[in-house]
């Protein structure tokens, strides 16, 4: 993820730049990663890698840091030319997902080789050169990911949070739906506090305690920190992390819910015409029946401010929708987006998308909207 000063009177930390060093305590080698469900970057070009097989996050010292811009043009079939650096088609790889490292602007992929089911990183440069990340002798720490009484069994995403590693995931718990935090410094071999989270489904109208959040973001709300989560069918949902103990149960608040029948993505913050904004892209696994637009990869932004909502939630929380209407204008779909998959922020201007095609995917920046 991304560093983005906002002088709001609060924060909405994707990537915060700090003088103590992100890895104080690492180990060189390969490291064991079983899975790779999610990956993210801290500070110092440290990519973070979330492995719910493995029980863990992986942080690994890239070395990637000289700032040398992102993309500049399109290309096209994106998976088709990173499956034959390894001698594979297109449809021998699944891409899970995508990071731009902050300190470089590479755009850092991970993937799945189909029929060895092994987990591989790729990297594109400002200039579009394709390369394998080898994970054969890198600088890294190992994070144990642990639940009070159960197993943890996914990781959906990771993130850095200033002082701190946070993470989203399941356990096979009755309150199975997890939040995780790793004070910075990082050290190898370093355990995590444990939350349990329990949410308001809006458009479900009850509370929930099994599905994990899709994605995360940082929140620093009057020198609090929180963590905001947006769950399918899809409630915008905040959670207090100060003043918690481990392994206590966490309720949230739902802010936002953005409508039944999608699960998102990817979710950053960005700033355009002075004001904050948040952009999500959704799969909408209605929409065959009921589509937003014309693919099922819609995506959305709101006014920053909404996550401020202290009142408005849960049962009250703000709508996109009613029925088939949109109920504010401070919600919006934003229909150059339609058909991206994964995105990340490459810069102020713009977004980094896997936009899918008839024939594949093509990697492309987009304006930010």
């Amino acid at each position: 993820m991304k560093s983005l000063a906002i002088a709001t009177t609060f924060v909405l930390l994707l990537t915060a730049i700090t003088e103590a060093k992100v890895i104080e305590n690492a180990e060189t080698g390969k490291p064991a990663i079983q899975s790779i469900n999610a990956i993210s970057f801290a500070p110092e070009g440290v990519l973070l890698i979330g492995d719910g097989r493995g029980k863990q996050i992986i942080a690994i010292e890239t070395g990637d840091t000289k700032a040398q811009g992102g993309l500049q043009k399109k290309i096209v079939g994106i998976t088709e030319k990173m499956a034959g650096l390894i001698g594979a088609k297109a449809a021998g790889i699944e891409l899970l997902d995508m990071a731009v490292n902050p300190a470089s602007g590479t755009a850092y992929f991970a993937v799945r080789k189909q029929d060895s089911k092994t987990h591989l990183i790729f990297t594109v440069d400002s200039k579009g050169k394709i390369s394998e990340f080898e994970l054969d002798k890198v600088s890294y720490a190992r994070l144990e990911l642990t639940a009070a009484e159960g197993v943890v069994s996914l990781v959906t995403d990771v993130a850095w949070a200033e002082d701190r590693v946070i993470a989203a995931g399941r356990s096979n718990e009755t309150f199975g739906s997890k939040i995780f935090s790793i004070d910075a410094p990082l050290k190898h071999g370093a355990k995590s506090r444990a939350y349990s989270a329990e949410t308001y489904h809006v458009s479900h109208r009850r509370w929930e305690t099994k599905a994990p959040m899709s994605v995360i973001l940082p929140l620093k709300e009057n020198d609090k920190t929180y963590v905001v989560g947006a769950f399918s069918c899809t409630p915008v949902v905040k959670y207090p992390l100060d003043a918690i103990q481990p392994n206590a149960k966490v309720k949230g608040s739902s802010v936002i819910e953005l409508g039944s029948g999608n699960r998102p993505i990817d979710m950053f913050v960005y700033k355009k015409a002075g004001k904050s904004y948040v952009l999500s892209n959704t799969f909408r696994f209605h929409h065959e029946r009921k589509p937003f637009g014309p693919s099922p990869y819609w995506t959305v932004k709101f006014e920053q401010s909404l996550l401020l909502g202290n009142e408005t939630v849960n049962e009250k929380a703000v709508r996109r929708l009613k029925g088939d209407k949109a109920t504010t204008d401070r919600i919006q779909m934003v229909d150059e987006y339609h058909g991206v998959m994964q995105m990340d922020q490459l810069d102020e201007e713009r977004a980094l998308v896997i936009r899918k095609t008839e024939t594949g995917a093509d990697l492309e920046p987009l304006a930010l909207p």
